[in-house]
């Protein structure tokens, strides 16, 4: 067995394309480093954006204690439906009204999601159920039973308001669904709704204005010969 140090690595703050799966993510990085070892510190949604943090060779050994670290997002709430994954992932499920609510119950109802509190994981979710990932359960219709988790929401700040759609801005702990949020928050004021939008903005002390997307870090990654 070799006795070789592991090369020390980075945490690159990378800028998730939307549509893109955190693990190819992870892949393009790899390609563009030629690490031989690279994981991420938190799974963004394939329709999120946002900061990413990569870390390679020996700062894959910081991936938890980055994925602990406090985390800032901003996204949109759509009243008016929801959806089995609780995002634009899947087609809407079912209808309701949202004409009966008003801007002051909006900001008040924020009050009821913060600090610490009990919240249910969405069905489509990475949580392993007997082995087997939430999702890919949920895909194949078969019903999983997911258990409430205790979560830390700082601040749940209201942007804007341009009904159906609801602006925010969230600073969370560790384990928060977003997109169990917008389902919470929605219900909580009489109606349903889905997460449209979501892009995470900080986690701990990196920001996302000192990230760089992808194809930006393979251009900066290039050998000058190829430049």
């Amino acid at each position: 067995m070799s006795s070789e140090p592991r090369p020390p690595g980075e945490i690159l703050l990378i800028n998730k394309p939307y549509g893109w799966t955190s693990f190819q993510v992870v892949k393009k990085i790899k390609w563009i480093t030629k690490a031989k070892r690279v994981g991420h510190a938190g799974t963004l949604d394939p329709l999120a954006t946002g900061l990413l943090l990569v870390c390679t060779e020996g700062s894959t050994r910081r991936i938890e204690e980055l994925q602990n670290q406090e985390k800032e997002y901003t996204g949109t709430i759509t009243l008016g439906n929801t959806t089995p994954s609780y995002d634009l992932e899947t087609e809407p499920n079912e209808f309701f009204p949202f004409d009966h609510i008003t801007a002051t119950q909006i900001r008040e109802k924020t009050t009821l999601f913060t600090g610490l509190i009990s919240q249910l994981p969405p069905i489509f979710s990475a949580i392993k159920v007997d082995g087997k990932r939430a999702y890919k359960l949920a895909r194949e219709g078969v019903s999983a039973e997911l258990k409430p988790r205790e979560i830390t929401i700082k601040s749940f700040e209201i942007t804007g308001i341009d009904l159906p759609e609801i602006h925010f801005r969230v600073v969370c702990s560790k384990g928060t669904y977003i997109r169990s949020l917008a389902h919470d928050f929605a219900l909580a004021l009489g109606s349903g709704g889905h997460l449209s939008a979501l892009c995470r903005t900080r986690i701990g002390q990196h920001r996302l204005e000192n990230s760089v997307h992808p194809k930006e870090l393979e251009e900066i990654r290039k050998p000058q010969t190829e430049k």
